[in-house]
Formats: structure tokens, sequence, C-alpha cells
């Protein structure tokens, strides 16, 4: 999306032609909201799928202990990186090393590039502004705008820990309902939060460790071959939906129509039918084990070993390095947009990209490889640290005064 806009759209006009890479399926690596989705899907399976195994096994003592300590360590496992990351995005921009990219025709590249603060004592001040911003209504990050997501993370962990402390002793099936009961009702509520889409992606998460530990995946396995492309092609189909000018094409037309009719009133329509897809998606991988087979080869583990990483240094890397390897030998020109004139990079051809992209894409796995492995395990020091000194027996001398007898 930094460097074609127009992936973004479904075609060249109303039942205009339409490039490969607008097509459905194709488009996806511009879909955003689909893969956000996905993420915050993933999160609500992950934060809930020890629980509910401890839960099933009639263990709710250790159930209710591996949510309170989940809780804290997610707190802590976010807020750390993000901020860590964002210091980092400061710094670059302080040393003005975002000029490039901010004086590029790269659309996201020059609208997300920060300028540097007037003095070190006001990019102090701004600095703490970011951070603090990052978590509040609305987030806004100035210095790495992908965080906007990062508060609905933590949201919908909380909502993970919340329903299933209400819900663990529960039998599995009607654990299971209420948490659909609670998925149905967060498509009236979510909205009131800021995000109307992640109660129903969490919930769906919850529903989706349910499943894992059921007897079901087992009993379907036979069947997958039959269900699970049909499944995948359908939900990758709503995943691909564009978010302007739905009508341009028939196959968004036909969905932006049945939106109208099954959408609920609080619904987003530019991530309905994302949202939608990406828990169609999942549901597959987690009912399919030939899907589980073939996502399960070590170098798409390893990508997920390293996402969280990528996803907090992707922006920063492509404002820098990427902008100095595209526009190195770019000369400032001036070109017109919206009826004004700008002296900016123009975009180099398809050959620069052909050269730069495997070097950056080198560089940045190597940079987010050495996060996970280096960097991150410090993140859970610190949290080990607070566990020990904040839980319940960590704490030698207490604030409050302990009875004897």
């Amino acid at each position: 999306m930094a460097f074609a806009r127009w992936i973004v759209i479904p075609s060249y006009g109303k039942n205009g032609p339409a490039h490969l890479m607008q097509r459905p399926v194709f488009r996806l690596v511009a879909q955003g909201a689909a893969w956000v989705a996905v993420f915050i899907i993933l999160s609500g399976f992950v934060n809930s799928l020890k629980a509910v195994k401890l839960a099933r096994a009639g263990q709710i003592e250790p159930a209710l202990s591996n949510l309170a300590t989940s809780s804290f360590r997610r707190s802590f496992r976010l807020v750390l990186p993000a901020t860590a990351a964002t210091i980092l995005s400061w710094f670059i921009t302080q040393t003005g090393a975002y000029d490039t990219a901010k004086k590029s025709n790269a659309y996201w590249l020059y609208t997300t590039s920060p300028n540097p603060s007037s003095s070190w004592g006001t990019a102090v001040e701004d600095l703490v502004h970011a951070i603090r911003t990052t978590w509040t209504y609305n987030p806004e990050n100035p210095y790495d705008q992908p965080q906007w997501a990062l508060l609905y993370l933590l949201q919908g962990s909380m909502f993970v820990f919340t329903a299933l402390l209400v819900t663990i002793n529960l039998a599995p099936r009607w654990r299971i309902l209420t948490i659909m009961l609670l998925y149905f009702w967060s498509w009236n509520w979510g909205i009131k939060l800021g995000d109307p889409m992640v109660g129903a992606n969490v919930f769906t998460g919850i529903i989706l460790a349910e499943l894992n530990h059921s007897e079901y995946p087992l009993r379907f396995a036979r069947f997958s071959p039959f269900f699970a492309p049909p499944l995948v092609a359908c939900a990758l189909v709503f995943m691909s939906f564009p978010s302007q000018f739905q009508d341009w094409v028939p196959w968004s037309d036909l969905l932006l129509r049945w939106y109208w009719r099954i959408a609920p009133q609080n619904a987003e329509l530019m991530r309905f039918w994302p949202t939608l897809g990406a828990q169609i998606l999942t549901f597959t991988v987690v009912m399919s084990p030939h899907l589980r087979r073939a996502l399960s080869h070590r170098w798409l583990l390893w990508l997920g070993k390293i996402s969280f990483p990528l996803y907090l240094l992707h922006g920063s890397f492509m404002r820098s390095i990427l902008a100095w390897l595209l526009f190195a030998r770019a000369k400032l020109t001036e070109i017109e947009e919206e009826g004004h004139k700008y002296m900016r990079y123009p975009l180099p051809g398809a050959p620069t990209f052909v050269v730069v992209m495997p070097i950056f894409l080198l560089i940045l796995f190597t940079a987010t490889h050495f996060w996970a492995t280096k960097v991150e395990p410090h993140f859970g020091m610190i949290t080990k640290t607070a566990e020990d000194i904040m839980f319940v027996g960590g704490d030698k001398n207490p604030t409050l005064p302990v009875r004897k007898d």
C-alpha cells in the first residue's frame, strides 16, 4: 500500500478493468483489516487455550490462577515491546532519518513520517505523549502509526480473561453457549469501546480454543478434504472485501448488498466481511488436520515467532532503510496532488523494486529475528521480576499488616 495505492480499490473505475492484484485473494496483500482480525482472533485463542484445557480437566483453581497470571503478563508483554519500538522510532525521527521518506511520493511513507521536535526537551515531552496516547481511547502514535491496534489487542485480552473468569466453572457446552451469546452481543456494544470487531474476534478465539480441546476436530478429520477447500476459498474472498468503491465490481457489490441485509446495526462496513472471513478461516484451520499440518512447516512457525516484532519494526524500517534504498539516486521533482504542488522524490520503476525489496526484506527479517531472540527475553525477565515483587508471596514486607493469630 505504501507504493501501490491502486490495490486498495477493486478496479480502475466502475465496471472497469481490474489488475490481477485488485482481484479477490490476490488483493489480500493490502487488506490490513483482514490480517488485524486474524491477529486478534489468534490472541483470543492463545490467551484462552491453557485455561480452557485446565477447566475441561476439572482443574478450576489452576485455571483461575492461570487467568490471573496471564492477564498480568499480557499487559507487560504488549506495553514493554511497544514502548521500546516507540522509543526507537522517536530517536530515528530526532536524527532526521525519516527525511527521505517524508519527501518521497509514497503516500504511506510521507503521511506517517513525523518531523523532528524543535528541541530535545520538547522531544522528550513528545515521546511521553506518544507512549501515553498509544493506550488511550482513539489511540494514535505519531512515531509508529501501526501501533493503533495495540490498545484493542490489550482490550481484547481483558475480554478473554473476564469472560473466562465468569464462565470457568461451567460445563464446556454451557461455557461455549455463553461465549456465543457474548459474541453476538458484542456486535451491539463493541462500537461503544472504540472498535466494534474486537469482542466478536476474541470471543471467536475462545470458541476455537474450546473446539481445539474437544473431540470434534478428530471426528470431522476424514471430511476435511471436502469441507476445508470451499470454506477457505469463501473466507479468502470475504477477507478481500475492499474498503472503498465496493460497488465497482460485481463480486464486492454482491457482498455490499448482502451486508445491508444481514450485518448487525453497529457493524463497520469496511471490516465486516474481512472479519467474518478471518473467523471462517481460523475455524477451518482448527477443524482441519490437513491445514494444521500444512501450516506447521518450520518456516511458517518461524514467521509466527517473529510476527509481533515484525509488526513493531516494519514501519520504522520502511520509513528509513527502505526509503534510503529506493530513493538513494532520486532527485526532488515537482509533483502536483489535489491542486497543490510539492517537491518530492518520484517513485522508482519496477527494476529498482526488484533489486531493493529482497535486500530490504533480508535486513528486516534479520532485525526481527534478533529482536525476537535477543530483545524479547529481556521483556520476559522484567515481567518475571514484576511478578516476583507484586504477586502474593513475593513481597517480604507487605504494605498492610498481616494478622499472626
